[in-house]
């Protein structure tokens, strides 16, 4: 399949001091740190140049047993508090639009090609949302990219719903080795 993802754009590096901090935020029920994630994300004129081309913006979404167990998604939050702190344009927010098929293996410690392999249909855009996202540029929004395999199934199943194109903007972005 010919990638689904045109653009990736991370704020910071997933390394420390970040990648405690971000931890804390996610599984230590700390979501205030949503506002102070948004306002980094937005320094990239990068960033601000995909968000004012999107028409829609989209979670990845968590699976039902990591949602029940957080209590929340965590794209979702960094989607609400880029709303509020970008200047004029918000692009519609559809917490909804992708729906995760089924729980996937913690994927952190796979090489890319068995991540792709993993993540092969764990995601599809909801029915309810089809006609939205028909035509349109879609912002795919997620916290950490490792590898990228879940942000190129995520966009893979909103093309497959008609999405004219797809980018993504995520908070913080695993470096290349070395």
């Amino acid at each position: 399949a010919p990638p689904g993802l045109q653009t990736c754009v991370a704020a910071i590096d997933y390394q420390h001091p970040w990648d405690g901090l971000i931890a804390r935020w996610k599984f230590r029920d700390d979501i205030g740190w949503s506002r102070h994630w948004a306002d980094l994300m937005l320094r990239d004129r990068r960033a601000h140049a995909l968000w004012h081309a999107a028409a829609l913006t989209v979670p990845v979404p968590v699976g039902p047993a990591r949602l029940a167990e957080r209590g929340y998604n965590q794209a979702w939050e960094l989607i609400k508090a880029l709303r509020h702190r970008a200047p004029a344009h918000h692009p519609r927010g559809i917490p909804d639009a992708l729906v995760r098929l089924r729980e996937t293996a913690d994927q952190h410690n796979l090489p890319r090609k068995q991540r792709l392999h993993n993540l092969r249909g764990a995601f599809v855009a909801h029915p309810r949302w089809r006609d939205t996202l028909a035509g349109q540029p879609v912002l795919l929004v997620d916290d950490v990219s490792t590898t990228g395999a879940t942000l190129e199934a995520a966009a893979q199943a909103l093309l497959a719903a008609g999405a004219a194109r797809v980018d993504a903007l995520v908070l913080a972005r695993t470096p290349a080795p070395g």
